[in-house]
């Protein structure tokens, strides 16, 4: 019992010097993030560190190097592995976790079953998105805590298994937060817009890069006030709340990617 304890406490201290740096909250689940201690010290050379063939994130905190991994929602539970330095792996576990189901009712028929012409719009804006998410950038994103971007009820949890009209589609890649049209949408740490515009699902949307392949997303909005470019420091207007692209009503969709692999925003807010 006694021993138990022991490793329990020793664990905990493992991963304060984690904590108190404002990285987001570990939780190695499909869709959610493993923060990895590299056994190197902060001393040397940042190593380069990859997951899935993608750059992976890598932080100087206690004197070593820290790998910070988002993981992908499609990933199975089983032993992933890291690429430090192009020789060297790191294993860690991923383990299972059962998302809710979420079924609602689209009256335009079109953002559920596109036409031909729509498809090709689809089609070039997801190159769009594919080349905004794998904006990298060498800046540390935690350097301050990360704030909600807009005050909301979470109208519908990331990784919901989602039914449009009774079809299957993507799960929820982001966080939703209900919030009147017109209600200005705060960055939620510094970063540089990317890309912005008009897109068949998403609306009117803004990507924003924080650094090191974390890149935030806000989708549906009314209007937008910023343009590719435009630097942001944490609490800086994006746009405001609208129901722009396929919604059931005005919202805010935030996504949140980290090396290409959208992952649960909630891991980086306060615990409520």
């Amino acid at each position: 019992m006694q021993a138990t304890v022991l490793m329990g406490l020793l664990a905990l201290l493992a991963l304060a010097p984690v904590r108190a740096t404002e990285l987001p909250r570990p939780n190695q689940v499909p869709g959610g993030i493993a923060v990895l201690e590299l056994g190197l010290s902060s001393a040397q050379d940042a190593p380069t560190v990859s997951y899935l063939e993608r750059p992976v994130m890598v932080l100087a905190r206690n004197d070593q190097w820290v790998a910070v991994v988002g993981i992908p929602l499609s990933t199975a539970p089983s032993m992933q592995t890291l690429l430090v330095d192009g020789k060297q792996t790191i294993e860690f576990e991923v383990r299972d976790k059962e998302y809710q189901s979420q079924h609602l009712t689209i009256s335009n028929q079109r953002q559920v079953n596109p036409n031909p012409q729509d498809l090709e719009r689809i089609n070039a804006e997801s190159q769009r998105i594919g080349a905004a998410l794998a904006s990298w950038s060498p800046a540390d994103p935690f350097t301050q805590g990360f704030q909600v971007p807009v005050s909301g009820e979470r109208s519908s949890s990331f990784g919901l298994r989602r039914f449009f009209n009774g079809e299957a589609r993507k799960p929820h890649s982001g966080m939703d937060l209900a919030a009147d049209e017109g209600t200005p949408i705060k960055s939620p740490a510094a970063g540089t817009v990317i890309e912005s515009g008009d897109y068949f699902f998403n609306g009117n949307t803004v990507f924003v890069d924080h650094g090191q392949g974390l890149v935030t997303m806000y989708c549906h909005l009314s209007r937008i006030d910023v343009q590719p470019g435009t630097r942001l420091e944490a609490g800086d207007i994006i746009g405001l709340v609208g129901s722009t692209g396929r919604v059931t009503g005005p919202h805010l969709h935030w996504s949140v990617s980290l090396n290409q692999a959208m992952v649960d925003p909630a891991l980086f807010l306060p615990v409520e």
